[in-house]
């Protein structure tokens, strides 16, 4: 009797680590879609029209898990369907909780590699809302894709937290 309840709980654990592996596999894909997507719609559709869809909260680039968001090679934030308050602005500054330059790496996959994934430590969107000094909030892991738009000095970029 010991030996089936064993085998269950192994079976059952097996079955929940699979289902998670599935589910980040399928967040993965999505980011890349979503970002070559948004590649083609800024080299089909043009820059202006890009910004335009890239900012709608309920846009094409919008989805329950992530979202696209538009960067020059310089560092430019100019497109963001969440954090429009930031577009126009330098964010090669920006550092994660422990201090890294995740933006200033996304420039680098992009220039160097033109596609990659970065990783850094950043607040949830809940935490983030929350009224508490930046320095203070929980950080989670987050991973995003960095994808160069071809023919351009532009990459959008998609992520999602473990």
């Amino acid at each position: 009797m010991r030996k089936v309840a064993v085998i269950a709980l192994v079976v059952m654990a097996s079955v929940f680590l699979g289902a998670n592996v599935m589910a980040e596999s399928g967040v993965k894909g999505e980011c890349v879609t979503l970002c070559k997507y948004a590649a083609k719609f800024i080299n089909e559709k043009g820059f202006y029209p890009a910004v335009a869809e890239i900012n709608n909260k309920e846009g094409k680039f919008v989805t329950k898990n992530t979202y696209v968001f538009m960067m020059d090679l310089e560092g430019h934030l100019l497109a963001h369907p969440f954090n429009p308050q930031y577009i126009g602005r330098d964010i090669t500054g920006t550092k994660d909780t422990n201090g890294k330059l995740f933006n200033q790496e996304s420039i680098t996959i992009a220039k160097t590699k033109g596609e990659g994934w970065s990783e850094y430590m950043y607040p949830k969107p809940e935490e983030l809302a929350k009224p508490t000094p930046y320095k203070e909030k929980i950080s989670s892991k987050k991973l995003s894709y960095v994808y160069r738009v071809p023919g351009k000095d532009l990459m959008v970029i998609a992520g999602f937290f473990e």
